[in-house]
């Protein structure tokens, strides 16, 4: 039997027309409906993020929420971003807002991981983004959830060697580092020193596709260009391989932010991005066909080996020669 592997709709994958880090990042599909999708796509884990939570809850309460979403079987429950917390003043301020709804949210679904950090480069020591880390890591402990902080090119955690000091100097066990294949890929680091990262220190995985190389900035290529797995050139299949060699069994995200899939019906979002993240993991996804060896179709097969057949009319002469032949002799 083909082992299960647990896959989560990111929010961004599936939150179809919201438009990332705008004033629009909350999606027009009702949490309702894309819970349902998700499910029925195979998903057992999902995305919120906190824009979208804070546009949720001006019509449901975080009780309503947790309802549906064990009513369509989503256990893991990913929440993000918190930013700037290691900042001060203003940010840190508006921060702090967003990491009170948060850890309320985390605790009431008792979700996978809040996924933290920055996207921008900031003038932060690393001995301060430990301390915060590491606050937050505790704060995040009472409520009942990890926190994973994503690396990324855009932040001060852009290595992994600064991911494992981050981390490793927080000393916090439900801190982490959330890995994106895309960040990955951008940054150019070898899947093989990934899979190297103590395994302690992964919060959670995010698998995708795109290209090397690309014509706009990074930023235009991070939003609106993102691949599904197996369309692209960051070889997902063998990342996946490399992981689950490593260690990792927890949940597997798949965030594609791509600016045409947004269009696109809800079921077709969905079914897609199931289809082609299942397809990385070992004896699952659908089988290819086979390809048709380039033969003659069988009816002219058949006519090619069969021997002539001879008419009726033609096979009379035949006999009654044979006969005379008895006769005279």
């Amino acid at each position: 039997m083909a082992k299960h592997f647990d896959l989560l709709a990111s929010y961004w994958t599936i939150s179809g027309d919201a438009q990332p880090h705008t004033d629009r990042e909350y999606s027009s599909w009702d949490f309702k409906d894309r819970v349902a999708a998700a499910a029925r796509g195979g998903f057992t884990g999902m995305g919120i993020w906190h824009a979208d939570l804070e546009h949720t809850l001006q019509k449901r309460s975080l009780k309503d929420m947790k309802q549906i979403l064990d009513d369509h079987g989503i256990r893991h429950v990913e929440l993000e971003f918190l930013g700037d917390f290691f900042l001060e003043g203003e940010k840190k301020f508006q921060s702090d807002i967003t990491k009170k709804m948060l850890l309320e949210a985390a605790e009431a679904f008792g979700a996978h991981h809040v996924k933290v950090g920055s996207f921008e480069h900031t003038d932060a020591s690393m001995a301060k983004m430990i301390d915060a880390f590491a606050e937050l890591c505790r704060e995040g402990a009472e409520h009942g959830t990890r926190i994973g902080w994503e690396l990324m090119p855009f932040c001060d955690i852009d290595s992994v060697e600064k991911a494992v000091e981050l981390v490793k100097g927080a000393g916090e066990s439900n801190g982490g580092i959330c890995l994106d294949l895309w960040h990955l890929a951008k940054l150019k680091i070898p899947y093989e020193k990934v899979a190297r990262m103590p395994q302690k220190y992964i919060t959670s995985i995010e698998i995708n596709d795109g290209t090397r190389e690309c014509p706009w900035p990074l930023h235009e290529d991070t939003i609106n260009h993102r691949l599904f797995c197996g369309e692209g050139e960051f070889e997902p299949k063998r990342f996946v391989s490399l992981m689950l060699k490593a260690g990792y069994d927890g949940p597997w995200g798949i965030e594609v932010l791509n600016q045409e899939a947004r269009s696109w019906p809800l079921d077709k979002l969905v079914r897609h991005a199931s289809q082609t993240t299942l397809a990385q993991f070992p004896g699952q996804g659908r089988q290819e066909p086979r390809k048709k060896a380039a033969t003659r179709p069988k009816k002219a097969k058949r006519v090619a080996k069969a021997k002539p057949r001879k008419s009726r009319a033609a096979k009379r002469p035949s006999r009654r020669a044979s006969a005379a032949r008895r006769r005279r002799g």
